[in-house]
Formats: C-alpha cells, structure tokens, sequence
C-alpha cells in the first residue's frame, strides 16, 4: 500500500496590482529647490552648525534633512508633497517631528527655517540667497 501524503503548503509573496503601485506620485525637488536648499545648507556648514544632509523620496513626498551629526535624528526636515486637490500647502518645515511651518512655496517654510535658526542666535539669511541675482 501507498501512503498519501497531504500536499505541503507553500507561502506565496503577496499580489501586489500594478495600479496600487501606481497610486502615489513621485515628488522630486527641482534643480532650483535643490540649489535654495544647499545653498542654506552649505553656509551653515561653513559655520559649524550643521553636518550631513539626506534626501529622500516616499509616496506622495520628498524630504530634505539636516542633521547636526549624522547618527542623530535630524534637526530639521523640509518636505514637498505631491500637489493634490484639497492640498493647498505643498511644502512643510519640520523639527523633530514638529510640524513648524506650511506654505505653498519653498520660500514660505524657508522663511520660517530662518526666523528658527535666528531664534537659536545663528541667522542664515535665507530671503538673500533666493533672491533672484
């Protein structure tokens, strides 16, 4: 006599519908984003305040962090997200998870990222370096 075995069950990877990977769009900060932001970046360097930078890309958003030393959390994080219907504010500045500022322009949250690094006595003249020369 033969004996039967049962089948063994064999876990398959989960189905993923190419649409669901779809869904988000992908946010990139542009080329002038890009220089407003090491260019705020690069003269805090210079004076020591700041140290390594990440940038990064999610579903729906793209993130700019600044770290004061690269195995810390990061002091602050700009964030673009996609633009959508109800979202008006496509920019965020964060410290530390605090949401600190919102706008519609990079300018607004920079701005705000200014009068922060005032606040802890080191002003890093933003509105100069967007000002278009």
């Amino acid at each position: 006599m033969h004996s039967l075995r049962e089948p063994t069950r064999v876990s398959m990877a989960p189905i993923t519908r190419l649409n669901d990977h779809h869904r988000y769009r992908r946010v990139f900060f542009s080329r002038a984003e890009l220089d407003q932001l090491l260019q705020i970046y690069s003269r805090q360097v210079m004076r020591g305040a700041w140290r390594d930078y990440a940038i990064d890309q999610r579903d729906g958003v793209a993130t700019f962090s600044i770290f004061r030393h690269s195995l810390e959390s990061p002091l602050f994080t700009v964030v673009k997200s996609a633009p959508g219907e109800s979202r008006h504010d496509a920019y965020a500045l964060l410290q530390r998870r605090v949401r600190l500022a919102v706008g519609s322009t990079l300018r607004d949250v920079l701005a705000e990222l200014e009068r922060e690094m005032r606040r802890g006595g080191r002003a890093i003249g933003a509105f100069a370096l967007l000002t278009p020369g």
